[in-house]
């Protein structure tokens, strides 16, 4: 059935089908192609079983800035000054910790391996290892000094083992950061020592947050961990999320004075992930309070809701001049939206294309676009395409076409 887009009434929508009629039959019978302008409208979904809706409720946050991203989906559910520039304190040893790694990964090192410790490192200032200069410690026991201790001296020793200088891994902390999109972020240091031009923002954060988790499964697990004892000192692991009972598993907290109190942070929860940066927080406590709370609300206020399945036909299309009346169109990857709870009985999926298609139509073609809609969320629009080839019809079969058309105006 053909529905008339809703800012068009139903009498206009009737006249310009006829209008259309008459001008495909006077087309030239060996084009393929049909007149423009017919905006075929379909509701093919409207999801009201869910239940009663409102808009989502605007929520604030004691952060100077802060965001949550779906990590499926990567839509951002709550973003407050996402995009200002902060210093990211010790949440930069993400970075550290990500090109260490990769170099896991690509088997140019082992956890076996051992890096020695400068006198550099071992004078660094704030929170540390308490590694000692000579001693040559393990890459397993770095990342743990690094992700669980926070340690400076231990971001050292790892940038100068892999760079050469703190300096010199710096600029490939930076280079890496570009790479995977992290475009508003400098690196200076290793640790996130205070430096005027070592910045980035809680956009960028969540960007690392994701990749991290993503690129490296098998090393992520560090981020969980509650403590760890080295040369007989035995510290906790400073993101206060682990202790909750919230299903948070990692990453890091960040302080400078200049910062205020951060923390990039993720939890998994029935089977849905959420990525939460803050920072500018004015204190240990309301950081900790916050950021559970900002969580709790991401989880609860929204959710993910499967629409369609890899290669699943989202609806037929009638087709002009070809050997098939219509054509199936497909959607090529599983389509699962992020949208608020109290939105999901207003959720809209429509699918918009010229009707009806020309043929020849190809295999794969894209032909059409699926607008999915709910208050609240921002609006996607998805390619669709065609399911089967549908060749056009020869010439007596296009004459045959064309006068049915014109005369009962269907397309059979």
């Amino acid at each position: 059935m053909r529905l008339c887009p809703s800012f068009i009434s139903n009498s206009i929508c009737g006249k310009q089908i006829m209008s259309n009629r008459i001008r495909y039959a006077k087309r030239t019978l060996g084009e393929a192609t049909k007149p423009t302008g017919v905006l075929a409208s379909i509701f093919v979904a409207i999801f009201a079983l869910f239940g009663p809706s409102d808009r989502a409720v605007a929520i604030e946050s004691n952060a100077k800035q802060a965001v949550i991203v779906e990590f499926d989906t990567d839509v951002v559910i709550y973003d407050k000054n996402a995009d200002s520039v902060i210093y990211p304190a010790s949440m930069t040893k993400m970075m550290t910790a990500y090109l260490l790694f990769e170099r896991l990964k690509n088997g140019s090192l082992s956890l076996e391996d051992t890096f020695r410790v400068s006198e550099k490192a071992w004078r660094k200032g704030g929170s540390k290892m308490f590694v000692k200069v000579g001693d040559h410690v393990s890459i397993e026991d770095l990342i743990r000094g690094i992700v669980v201790q926070s340690g400076n001296d231990a971001t050292i020793v790892v940038a100068e083992g892999i760079g050469g200088s703190e300096a010199a891994f710096a600029e490939l902390m930076t280079e890496k950061a570009q790479a995977i999109g992290m475009t508003d972020s400098i690196f200076r240091n290793a640790s996130g020592w205070p430096d005027p031009d070592h910045i980035t923002t809680a956009r960028d954060l969540a960007i690392l947050v994701k990749r991290t988790i993503q690129d490296f499964p098998e090393y992520y697990q560090y981020y969980s961990e509650l403590s760890f004892k080295y040369n007989g000192i035995k510290q906790g692991n400073r993101n206060p999320l682990l202790y909750k009972n919230i299903d948070a598993d990692g990453l890091k907290t960040g302080y400078t004075k200049a910062s205020g109190y951060g923390l990039a942070a993720s939890a998994k929860r029935n089977k849905r992930r959420l990525i939460l940066v803050t920072s500018g927080f004015s204190s240990v406590k309301a950081r900790a309070i916050g950021s559970e709370w900002l969580l709790d609300w991401g989880f609860r206020a929204w959710n993910n809701y499967s629409l369609f399945k890899a290669g699943e036909i989202v609806t037929d299309a009638p087709v002009w001049l070809g050997e098939a009346n219509s054509v199936p169109i497909i959607i090529k990857d599983e389509l699962v939206v992020t949208i608020p709870r109290k939105s999901r009985s207003k959720l809209k999926v429509v699918v918009s294309y010229d009707e009806p298609i020309p043929a020849p139509i190809k295999s794969g073609a894209k032909i059409a676009t699926l607008l999915v809609t709910a208050p609240g969320a921002v609006k996607s629009e998805i390619p669709l395409y065609a399911g089967v080839d549908v060749p056009q019809l020869g010439i007596v079969g296009r004459l045959g076409q064309a006068v049915r058309y014109l005369v009962w105006g269907k397309n059979f």
